[in-house]
């Protein structure tokens, strides 16, 4: 315990006890010990002057951190669709009857917890687990095997094979984007001989919108938050990309990280930031080091820090935030939250974050792909940008294609491009349908595939999930809601309680319990939540199911039982374990139903 003491009383004095780095406090504490042991929070709350339960609030929020021990190997499987697809769950597994453990529990002798996650951004090359933070990729049973092999061995992970590690970039396509190269330091360089007018100008004149998805225009943004009064302003880079099937930020986070942070301090030396912050989803945990060489590099080419490239007073800094795996935090004002070393619940807005951002001070808070975009514009021009894509889409998206195809990965597109043209240049055949911008996107059936990618169509952050004829999507609305229920804040009621509701209502159809006037339900329970929920995820939390129940109704009618009305709650099945204690199996025991079979020809509603 005094090794705790040590490791956490240091940890602090190299952050000067700021209570905003708490939670990546907690996450140097996790990565070493594999949970938060009580000492730890208990010298946490003493010296930020925190309550120890809030720590503990923070702690149990992030679905990476732990109160209890993990073991010497914590791992985590991707469990998006796309990686049962791929055959993830054989894979759980074979693993767990190798190293003889249950799912979910740390085994007996400490050494190994093995337990799923949501999408680790790795769908192009899937099935994927997480170990110890760091990613596995291209999972197959001849490397399970040897993961097992390892773990017995109490093989340390830096003496696993590397190829273990390797996470390609896997670009199948790239345009204007990733193809045309900037000389580290130009877009500076633009903006110091333009100056900050004419660039604001010439990002309004591209039409650069946000590239997360919302599509709020970039410029506009920019001089929202420059034009606000106050000392500090404040630039963030929102990699937190845990949206289902999207993984393009992985690519430009590892390829063109000077392009990223060249955008930012581009945004720095526009709005009058001096501080910098790049929120890493904790998925991505295996880029932190590369990144972190990345920033030092720039320090040291005089590209960040004090008078870049020479000029007096333009003084910018970035920091890494690791995240510690909360879906609700690419979530603009959660992100702020968490970046401040709480729970991400999103904010109330107005205020927006341009004005009222993080520690209360203005802040742009853009997409890894928007900085990027915004730092080529001030080199290569608005004329260049707009040349491709729509009149209201200007520019290209990349986009995350994985599922059914021959060809998943990253692909660059002018904006205005159709599902059938991507479809057919990745290999997929025989296509069901596609969903568009993951599990709060559209779902897309082949007699739509004539429409576009682009804001004034199907808007996208980029995740671009292919699902064949042999599919059932049922089994993919049913993933996306264990998802969104799992993901839930629980600040608000029509969040937390109406995507619990709806996880069981789905779960029952799937079991072939579910009737019409379950299916009724599920259409209140959608529109009560898009209509009152506090923010984005509850609102787009029903939509796979309310997409799917307009678009596909046979993957639900076919399950139909032949009822008027089941209940949802099994009270009999619930008493199995009381029966078993009492050792009673008698009728009395048993509480009968009697289901309300329909008229035939009767109206049900």
């Amino acid at each position: 315990m005094k090794n705790i003491e040590n490791f956490v009383s240091e940890l602090l004095s190299a952050t000067e006890n700021a209570p905003e780095l708490l939670l990546q406090d907690l996450c140097a504490i996790q990565q070493r010990y594999s949970y938060i042991p009580e000492n730890a929070v208990e010298i946490l709350a003493s010296k930020l002057n925190l309550p120890a339960v809030q720590i503990y609030g923070v702690i149990d929020f992030y679905s990476f951190l732990h109160r209890k021990a993990r073991g010497t190997f914590d791992i985590l499987f991707s469990d998006n669709i796309t990686d049962r697809m791929l055959g993830n769950q054989s894979l759980i597994d074979s693993l767990c009857e190798k190293l003889d453990i249950e799912p979910g529990t740390p085994r007996i002798d400490g050494r190994v917890t093995v337990s799923v996650t949501s999408c680790t951004g790795i769908c192009d090359q899937g099935p994927a687990l997480l170990v110890n933070g760091m990613t596995v990729s291209g999972l197959n049973e001849e490397r399970i095997s040897k993961i097992a092999e390892l773990i017995e061995e109490d093989t340390p992970l830096s003496d696993w094979p590397a190829s273990f590690f390797v996470v390609e970039d896997n670009i199948q396509r790239s345009d204007i984007l990733l193809d045309d190269k900037i000389i580290n330091g130009s877009a500076i360089e633009s903006l110091q001989k333009n100056g900050s007018d004419a660039l604001l100008e010439i990002l309004e004149q591209s039409g650069l919108r946000g590239r997360g998805g919302a599509g709020f225009k970039t410029a506009l943004k920019w001089r929202f938050c420059r034009d606000t009064d106050s000392d500090q302003h404040y630039v963030v880079c929102n990699a937190d990309e845990g949206e289902p099937g999207t993984f393009k930020d992985r690519i430009l986070l590892n390829s063109y990280a000077d392009n990223v942070c060249e955008g930012m301090t581009l945004c720095a030396g526009i709005i009058g930031a001096k501080k910098g912050y790049i929120y890493l989803r904790g998925e991505y945990r295996y880029l932190l080091d590369d990144l972190e060489q990345t920033l030092q590099k720039r320090r040291d080419a005089n590209l960040l820090g004090k008078n870049i490239c020479g000029h007096e007073g333009f003084d910018f800094d970035i920091d890494i935030h690791l995240g510690a795996g909360a879906y609700i935090c690419g979530e603009e004002s959660s992100l702020i939250e968490s970046l401040e070393g709480k729970r991400g619940i999103p904010r109330k807005r107005p205020p927006f974050p341009v004005t009222n951002g993080f520690c209360n001070q203005p802040t742009v808070v853009n997409n890894v792909e928007t900085f990027v975009a915004a730092a080529k514009i001030a080199v290569f021009g608005a004329d260049w940008y707009g040349s491709v894509g729509s009149s209201e889409s200007t520019g290209t998206k990349l986009l995350s294609i994985s599922g059914d195809c021959a060809r998943p990965g990253i692909y660059e597109y002018p904006f205005g491009v159709s599902i059938e043209q991507v479809l057919e240049d990745c290999g997929a055949h025989d296509t069901q349908a596609v969903q568009v911008a993951g599990a709060a996107g559209s779902t897309v059936p082949a007699q739509e595939f004539h429409r576009s990618i682009a804001f004034e169509d199907l808007s996208t952050g980029g995740s671009f999930m292919i699902f064949n004829q042999q599919r059932d999507m049922l089994e993919m609305v049913q993933n996306f809601c264990h998802f969104f229920c799992h993901e839930s804040c629980g600040f608000c009621t029509p969040c937390r309680v109406g995507g619990a509701l709806m996880k069981d209502l789905v779960d029952k159809v799937m079991v072939g319990h579910a009737t019409h006037n379950d299916l009724k339900e599920m259409e209140n329970i959608g529109q009560i939540m898009q209509q009152n929920s506090h923010c984005g995820l509850g609102v787009t939390a029903p939509k796979p199911v309310l997409d799917t129940l307009e678009k596909f109704p046979q993957i639900y009618m076919q399950r139909l039982a032949n009822r008027g009305f089941e209940p949802a709650f099994d009270l009999d099945a619930a008493l199995e374990e009381s029966r078993q204690i009492t050792g009673r199996d008698d009728a009395e025991a048993h509480i009968e139903y009697e289901p309300l079979l329909n008229t035939a020809g009767q109206d049900e509603s």
